[in-house]
C-alpha cells in the first residue's frame, strides 16, 4: 500500500465531509468539490496553504505532533481518526527494513478465561478479523464464519464473499462498513503487514461492496455496543458486545457478547448453548458408539 496515497486520500475524504458553516467560515458560492477547500483547512490549522497542500500530497514524514494536532482539530477528526493520522505519519518515516510482524499467540490462560465465561459468547480475533480462539458459545455464534474452510476463520471474508452473510446480519450494510473501517484502521497501524495486504487485495478483487467502502477511508474503534444476528440455528439475537485489547498478547482483541436477562435474545442464546453442547457431544462420541446406534436404528426398521 502506497503510504502517500493513503495520506492524501484520508485527508481529502475528511475535508470533503465538512462544510464552511460547520467550522465557522462563511459559506455561499459555488464549489467545484464538496466540503472545505485546502486553503480553508490551512487557515483553520494555522499553516500556509502551500504547506497544507504539500501535506495532503503525502509529505508527512517529519511533521511535528503539534502540527498534526492542529490539522486534526481543523478537520474535526474523531479520536480514532486522529490516531489514524498519527499512524500514517509514523508509517511514512523511512525505514531500511519494515519490522516483521509475528503471528500473535493466544496464551493458555486466555483460553481458560474464555472457557470459564459460561453463558457468554466470547472469542479472540486479530486486527485482520481472524478468529483465533473462542469458547463453545462464541464458536457457535460465529459458526457460519468458521464452518467454511475457504474463509480461514476470517470475518471479513465471510462478510463480503459468503452470500449467507446477507441473512446472518439484519443490518448487513452496516456490518460491511464496520468490517472495512476496522481493516482500514489496522492498515494504518501496520501498513507493511503482508497478510493484511493480501487480505485487502483479495477482497478488493472479488467484492465491489468492499472496493466502494475501502475508498471511503473510514476508520473506527470497536469497543462496545449492540450487534444483531439472525443465526441460522436459533434465529434473532440482539447482543451487547464489549471488546478489549489483550495486554498480555498485543495485537489480539477479546470480544464478549451478552444478552439482556429474561429477553427473547437470552432465550435464544441459551438455546444456542444447548445446540453447541449437543454438537460437541456428537463430535466427541467414539465411532463405535455411532456404529452401534446406527445398527440399532437398522434393527428397529427391519
Amino acid at each position: 500500500m502506497d503510504n502517500r496515497e493513503e495520506i492524501r486520500d484520508f485527508l481529502a475524504t475528511r475535508r470533503a465531509k465538512l462544510t464552511p458553516e460547520q467550522v465557522g467560515l462563511p459559506g455561499g458560492g459555488r464549489r467545484r468539490v464538496p466540503g472545505l477547500r485546502r486553503e480553508e483547512v490551512a487557515v483553520l490549522a494555522g499553516v500556509s496553504p502551500e504547506w497544507y497542500t504539500r501535506l495532503e500530497k503525502g509529505h508527512i514524514a517529519g511533521v511535528s505532533e503539534d502540527v498534526l494536532d492542529a490539522v486534526a482539530r481543523a478537520l474535526q477528526l474523531s479520536d480514532i481518526e486522529r490516531q489514524h493520522l498519527f499512524n500514517l505519519a509514523r508509517a511514512a518515516k523511512p525505514v531500511r527494513t519494515p519490522p516483521r510482524r509475528t503471528a500473535p499467540k493466544v496464551p493458555v490462560s486466555v483460553q481458560r478465561i474464555l472457557d470459564s465465561m459460561v453463558g457468554t459468547a466470547a472469542f479472540v480475533r486479530t486486527g485482520r478479523l481472524d478468529i483465533v480462539a473462542g469458547n463453545a458459545l462464541g464458536r457457535a455464534l460465529y459458526s457460519p464464519v468458521l464452518d467454511e474452510p475457504a474463509h480461514r476463520g476470517n470475518i471479513a471474508r465471510f462478510d463480503f464473499l459468503d452470500p449467507r452473510a446477507a441473512d446472518y446480519y439484519p443490518d448487513h450494510d452496516g456490518a460491511l462498513s464496520v468490517a472495512v473501517a476496522l481493516l482500514r484502521t489496522e492498515a494504518g497501524r501496520y501498513p507493511h503487514d503482508p497478510a493484511l495486504t493480501e487480505l485487502i487485495g483479495e477482497l478488493a478483487t472479488r467484492s465491489e461492496a468492499f472496493r466502494t467502502r475501502w475508498g471511503a477511508h473510514d476508520v473506527r474503534s470497536h469497543k462496545g455496543g449492540i450487534k444483531k444476528f439472525n443465526h441460522p440455528v436459533v434465529g434473532y439475537l440482539e447482543l451487547a458486545y464489549d471488546s478489549m485489547e489483550l495486554v498480555a498478547a498485543p495485537g489480539l482483541v477479546l470480544t464478549a457478547y451478552t444478552a439482556e436477562p429474561a429477553s427473547p435474545s437470552a432465550d435464544n442464546l441459551n438455546l444456542l448453548a444447548t445446540w453447541a453442547a449437543t454438537e460437541a457431544a456428537q463430535l466427541s462420541r467414539p465411532a463405535s458408539d455411532v456404529d452401534t446406534l446406527s445398527e440399532k436404528g437398522t434393527d428397529k426398521s427391519m
